[in-house]
């Protein structure tokens, strides 16, 4: 089935699905590039594993507990010192599960030199802390002054944007592409995108004078999101992953769900 959005998803944003979403946008964004750059440079995935914070369902096994329950005989008349209580509410607990991502690194095939390097944004680069949004700041440093060609994507509302200058004020829009061109750093371009509209086609620079390779983020995106079905892993009729939309954006997104037959009309819902 057809994507609802004429853009991004904010539903593929959900923690558990994003590795699936992830693997499948870098691998179609390395199919996309590798005939436009051939035979001069090839694009290569790297991966590399980061500890994501995912709901997981209860695993149906046996379970090794800290603490044994065990049951005895109690005297003829003896009784429980405390009346115990029910819980007030159950909830999920959050695991620290080990999660493969990838880069794509596009480099010039006679000396393996790294041109450019293709960063879709993972939660890990965008969560604060010494393995999250330093870590990732470090990796960005060291290309900028490698001199290497760095495109960032970033298709998650939450966590911290890539850092920029403080005179960069960037607009209210859920997400970005940043395109560092190693002649032109510090100076960025930015691509701020909308729900309402397509994502961009974005430029791939390569050494000079070889012209720009061309990404063509939408179609990717809606090419992943129908190879993988995505339509029956995703409850349209509840609310997005967190963080909360803005009161317009959310009222736009469920007036489209309605449009396209994805969530019910409040008079059916009665």
């Amino acid at each position: 089935m057809e994507p609802p959005f004429p853009g991004m998803d904010p539903y593929l944003e959900r923690a558990s699905l994003w590795p699936d979403v992830h693997v499948g946008l870098i691998t179609a964004m390395r199919d996309a590039l590798q005939p436009q750059i051939a035979p001069a440079y090839v694009a290569q995935i790297t991966p590399y594993v980061a500890l994501e914070q995912i709901d997981i369902a209860v695993p149906r096994r046996a379970i090794v507990p800290d603490i044994g329950l065990y049951e005895r005989e109690f005297p003829r008349g003896a009784s429980l010192a405390a009346t115990i209580e029910a819980p007030s509410l159950t909830g999920t607990a959050q695991l620290a599960i080990p999660t493969r991502y990838a880069r794509i690194e596009i480099r010039a095939v006679n000396n393996e030199t790294l041109v450019t390097a293709i960063q879709l944004l993972s939660p890990v680069n965008k969560r604060a802390g010494a393995k999250g949004v330093d870590a990732y700041e470090k990796k960005r440093r060291e290309l900028f002054t490698a001199g290497v060609h760095l495109l960032e994507i970033d298709l998650l509302r939450g966590g911290k944007r890539p850092q920029l200058a403080s005179s960069t004020q960037l607009p209210a829009a859920p997400y970005f592409v940043f395109l560092s061109r190693a002649e032109h750093w510090p100076d960025i371009n930015i691509w701020a995108c909308t729900f309402e509209r397509p994502l961009p086609t974005v430029p791939v620079p390569l050494r000079r004078p070889d012209p720009d390779a061309a990404l063509p983020l939408n179609q990717i995106v809606h090419q992943v999101y129908r190879n993988a079905r995505y339509d029956l892993q995703i409850d349209y009729c509840a609310a997005p992953p967190p963080p909360d939309l803005a009161a317009p954006d959310a009222d736009w997104l469920a007036a489209r769900l309605r449009a396209c037959g994805r969530r019910p009309d409040a008079s059916e819902s009665v």
